[in-house]
C-alpha cells in the first residue's frame, strides 16, 4: 500500500457462478466475521466498507453455454465491479476486493485498467499483476475442461475469451503478458501451458519455490512486475496456500505455500510500498473448519497492508 493516509475500501463480490462448487459466495461475509475491518484498523488504516455487489443466486438461473457457464451473470457482475474499482481509485482509495471466485479478477483488473485508460486512451495501461495461485487461469471456453469461468480470467484480460468479458471496462486488451507474474503454480491444464509459452508469461511453479526458495523467487517476481509499471495489483487466490493451513477452498491442491511462506510473500509486497489494489478470492466457508481459512485470509491481507512482527 502506498500510504497509510489512503483509505482502504472493502468491496465484497459474493459470486460463485464461475466456480465448480457452491459456497464461495459466502467468502466476503466470512472474511468480515473473521475480523478483517478491525485487523486493518489496528494498523491505523482508515477502512470504508462499501458493502457487497448484488449477485443473483445460481439456483434461480440456468448455466447456459456449458463451455462458459453463467456467462451473463459473471460478465454483469464483473462490469459492476469494474465501475466500483474505477470509482474507488478516482476517489483516492485503495480497493480491497473480497471474493467470490476468481472470475471476479476480470472486474477488478478491468477497473484498474479503465482508470488508467481514461487518462491515456491511446495505449494499454501499464498495470503490473502479481498472480498468486495454484492455477494459471488462462483457459478459454475452447480449452477449459469444465466451462467454469474462474479458470479463465487472465485469458480474458489478455483479450482471449467471450466478448462480454474481454470488453468489461472498455473494449480491448487490459493487460500485457510481460506485466504478469504468476507464483505458486502446481495444477495446469495443457492449454494453459501452451498459453504461458506463447505469451512468454513469467511463471514460477511450486517446484521453483522448492528448489530456489520463496525469497529468491519473490524478489525476482516483484522486480519483474514493477519494471515500468504505473500500478501494481496483487491477486491472491487462497488455494496458493497448502490445504493443511487453508482448507476452505473448492480448488484445494496439496503442496502449496506454508502459512509462513504466504505471510512472507505479502510482507515482501508490502515492503515495496507500490501495491495499488488487492483481491483475495476463493475462500469457501462451506468447506472450511471453524472459519479457519477466512482467519488465515485476514492475516494475509494484514501482512500485505503493512502488519509486521516487530513494529
Amino acid at each position: 500500500m502506498k500510504s497509510k493516509d489512503q483509505p482502504v475500501e472493502l468491496i465484497g463480490v459474493p459470486l460463485d457462478h464461475g466456480a465448480g462448487q457452491r459456497g464461495v459466495s459466502m467468502g466476503p461475509t466470512a472474511l468480515r466475521i473473521a475480523g478483517l475491518k478491525s485487523a486493518l484498523e489496528k494498523l491505523e488504516l482508515k477502512v470504508v466498507d462499501g458493502g457487497d455487489i448484488t449477485v443473483p443466486i445460481p439456483d434461480l438461473e440456468k448455466p447456459g453455454d456449458p463451455k462458459a457457464r453463467y456467462l451473463e451473470t459473471v460478465s454483469e457482475t464483473c462490469q459492476e465491479l469494474s465501475s466500483r474499482v474505477h470509482e474507488s481509485l478516482q476517489a483516492g482509495r485503495f480497493p480491497l476486493i473480497l471474493g467470490g471466485d476468481h472470475s471476479v479478477a476480470v472486474g477488478t483488473i478491468s477497473g484498474v485498467s479503465s482508470y488508467y485508460h481514461s487518462k491515456n486512451p491511446g495505449s494499454i495501461p501499464k498495470v503490473g499483476v502479481l498472480w498468486l495461485d495454484a492455477h494459471a487461469d488462462l483457459n478459454t471456453p475452447e480449452t477449459s475442461p469444465t466451462g467454469n469461468i474462474h479458470g479463465m480470467p487472465l485469458a480474458c484480460l489478455l483479450g482471449n475469451g467471450p466478448k462480454s468479458l474481454t470488453d468489461v471496462g472498455y473494449a480491448g486488451v487490459k493487460l500485457e503478458p510481460h506485466r504478469i507474474v504468476q507464483v505458486g503454480l502446481r495444477d495446469l491444464d495443457p492449454g494453459e501451458r501452451r498459453k504461458i509459452r506463447e505469451h512468454d508469461i513469467r511463471a514460477y511453479t511450486m517446484e521453483d519455490v522448492d528448489r530456489r526458495g520463496l525469497p529468491v523467487v519473490l524478489e525476482e517476481a516483484i522486480s519483474h512486475v514493477l519494471a515500468d509499471c504505473d500500478h501494481l495489483h496483487v491477486s491472491f487466490d487462497i488455494d496458493v496456500i497448502d490445504p493443511r493451513f487453508a482448507p476452505g477452498t473448492g480448488t484445494a491442491m496439496e503442496g502449496g505455500f506454508t502459512y509462513r511462506e504466504a505471510h512472507l510473500a505479502m510482507e515482501m509486497v508490502a515492503e515495496t510500498g507500490k501495491m495499488g489494489s488487492l483481491e483475495l478470492v476463493e475462500v469457501n466457508p462451506v468447506l472450511d473448519h471453524s472459519n479457519k481459512t477466512a482467519e488465515v485470509g485476514v492475516a494475509i491481507v494484514a501482512s500485505a497492508l503493512g502488519e509486521e512482527i516487530l513494529s
